[in-house]
């Protein structure tokens, strides 16, 4: 961040990405200029066009030294990983879980509102009536790369997948969730399976235990995973701020999207909450590749991931404003919408039409 008597200017990596990612980012960006013209910023983005062509072309989804030319930015903006040639744990390995991990991103954070002019798949439930957020551990539980194969092709083959927990990454991911909790409703689901993983998830239970001393105001449930999976389409008003680790916390977040509205209005960030990295903002959606091309993606997942960029940046109000604009629109039935939420307007249109209200 660069700061002279009048102007502020952040930093930002931009990773537009595969699929719709590009797409998005090329229409919405001037909506992100407005906001930052607005309210008396700017921003000095770098493009960075890694991902699945880039892998195509060089054998890899980043630079080596890619984690490096990111390390010194404010923030980092990702449309989107994802190619129907190209394995998942390909693409998913090669950039977005060594970006989470080498830079400590060690908070996902997603938030899932019912906005009004939404309607959810639940019956009964209207504009607010879900509003909870996923605090998921980023950087190990199930997903840190603890394993291998061997006697490849053979009968006895054989594959191992260690899920890693230490104290360290349990206990901040827990402290955060509580902190955003006693700062929210006051009330904290963590989410396990102890029953059946009696070491990982036991252990997890015992620093949840640990650490809600420090935080007696908020109220805390403990939920194995298939309860919780449960419970979010029978009682999703109940809930206010869950905690899980990589796999649950991942997989909870796609019914919360779905159940308030749209994979295309959820927003997501992977944050480092200190100030020796940066965080990355977003989209839950990915690269969508049935839709490419076709200029209909929904934007607005993308735009209030810049919202949560701009709130962890330190510029709450553009934050605020951005978000507010998005809120508007959806409860607008005459503003434009695409498809996924029922109407026909593409990206471009759905952009146009918050840059007016802004």
């Amino acid at each position: 961040m660069t700061e002279d008597q009048t102007t502020t200017t952040y930093d930002i990596e931009l990773i537009p990405g595969d699929g719709i990612g590009p797409e998005v980012v090329d229409v919405a960006l001037p909506l992100f200029r407005d906001v930052a013209h607005d309210y008396g910023f700017e921003f000095d983005i770098t493009r960075r066009d890694w991902g699945t062509e880039y892998y195509l072309e060089h054998g890899e989804m980043m630079p080596e030294d890619g984690l490096s030319q990111l390390a010194d930015a404010d923030s980092i903006f990702l449309g989107a990983v994802g190619h129907p040639e190209v394995p998942d744990h390909v693409t998913l390995h090669g950039l977005l879980l060594p970006i989470r991990k080498g830079l400590d991103q060690y908070v996902c954070k997603r938030p899932n509102v019912l906005f009004e002019g939404i309607e959810s798949p639940l019956k009964g439930y209207g504009a607010g009536d879900i509003d909870f957020v996923v605090y998921r551990e980023n950087t190990e539980g199930e997903y840190a790369d603890v394993g291998g194969r061997e006697h490849r092709g053979l009968n006895h083959e054989t594959a191992i997948q260690s899920a890693l927990f230490t104290r360290q990454g349990t206990e901040r991911i827990v402290r955060a969730a509580f902190q955003a909790a006693a700062e929210r409703e006051g009330h904290l689901t963590s989410i396990t399976k102890s029953n059946a993983q009696a070491h990982s998830m036991v252990f997890w239970d015992d620093i949840v235990e640990a650490v809600s001393e420090e935080y007696p105001d908020v109220t805390v449930e403990r939920l194995l995973v298939d309860a919780a999976s449960m419970d979010l389409i029978r009682r999703p008003h109940e809930f206010d701020v869950l905690v899980a680790s990589n796999l649950f916390g991942d997989i909870l977040t796609d019914i919360g999207a779905q159940i308030t509205g749209s994979m295309g209005l959820a927003p997501s960030g992977n944050i480092h909450p200190g100030d020796e990295h940066p965080s990355m903002f977003e989209p839950v959606h990915g690269s969508a590749p049935d839709i490419v091309g076709e200029g209909v993606a929904n934007p607005l997942a993308s735009v209030l991931s810049w919202s949560m960029l701009l709130e962890d940046v330190g510029e709450v109000t553009a934050a605020d404003a951005l978000w507010s604009a998005v809120t508007d629109q959806l409860a607008d039935q005459s503003a434009p919408r695409s498809p996924d939420l029922g109407g026909d307007a593409g990206t471009e249109a759905v952009i146009e039409d918050l840059r007016s209200r802004l």
